[in-house]
């Protein structure tokens, strides 16, 4: 005879932490990842995930990450969305408990040209990773998103999305999350990463271009991108130029730029290359 017993409590609280998008963690007591309920949209849709992962090989920390995903040819846009227009994301935290602050990340970018010309994003599928800070790390932090960006194909429609997601206070290893932080653009490592080497701007009246100089040990191929944290337009940066490890790039600083509102502001130059990328900031004086 076989003897049906009922679920215990902890089966049962498991389930309902499934249920509504909170993972706590395995009977035996070991945490895991947390992830929300997809929220689905026109053409997309997104969810919340959370855990701790590792950036750099540095200390494991708490992190979430907005997983946007799309059929195959839609896209969605980078923090600055290039010369054929695009909507940002935006996201917002302020309805969120426990949190300090939540930082987004961007993964590195793609050159995405269409007939409207060249735009800056992802295609398919992207996680925007986000450092997590709690008010109080030992208590869980509830996220509450409010979501806004654009997924385009022939035309660009606005998309949104409300998502919540409660992380427990002794939230496990995301494997996703460590393989999103991978391809944040940081400090460079010379022996693998596209390198700055050196900038300057030529000629500072109507004619003013914004000269980079790359190195790149992981040979020809990458790109560059440029963007100002306050929204002041930079046109694409274009490759004039490419060697075996090195390439030159220009921002045509006379194409609906006015020079005189860039001085004083920190330009941020995102490479990528064939093995990696990174992040450098440069002020123009």
């Amino acid at each position: 005879m076989i003897e049906i017993r009922p679920p215990t409590l902890a089966a049962l609280m498991a389930a309902a932490a499934i249920a509504s998008g909170i993972l706590t963690g395995t009977a035996s007591g070991e945490s895991i990842a947390a992830a929300s309920d997809w929220v689905d949209g026109f053409n997309n849709k997104a969810r919340l995930i959370a855990g701790v992962a590792s950036r750099n090989g540095a200390n494991d920390a708490l992190f979430a990450g907005v997983e946007i995903v799309m059929p195959a040819g839609w896209k969605t846009y980078w923090r600055a969305p290039g010369e054929a227009g695009g909507i940002p994301p935006e996201f917002d935290w302020s309805g969120s408990e426990n949190l300090d602050a939540a930082t987004v990340l961007y993964p590195a970018p793609h050159r995405l040209p269409d007939k409207a010309g060249d735009s800056i994003g992802y295609k398919d599928r992207v996680v925007f990773p986000v450092a997590v800070a709690a008010k109080d790390a030992s208590k869980p932090v509830r996220l509450n998103l409010k979501a806004v960006y654009g997924v385009c194909k022939d035309i660009c429609i606005p998309a949104e999305a409300d998502i919540v997601l409660n992380i427990p206070a002794d939230a496990g290893a995301s494997e996703d999350l460590d393989l999103a932080l991978v391809k944040i653009p940081g400090v460079p490592d010379a022996a693998k990463d596209p390198v700055l080497a050196a900038w300057r701007v030529d000629g500072r009246d109507v004619k003013a271009k914004l000269i980079f100089e790359v190195t790149d040990a992981g040979g020809a191929g990458g790109d560059a991108f440029a963007d100002v944290a306050d929204g002041t337009f930079l046109p694409l940066p274009k490759k004039v130029s490419e060697g075996e490890s090195s390439a030159t790039y220009e921002i045509d600083l006379s194409d609906g730029v006015d020079f005189a509102s860039l001085k004083g502001k920190t330009v941020r130059v995102t490479l990528t290359g064939t093995k990696g990328q990174s992040e450098t900031t440069i002020r123009i004086e």
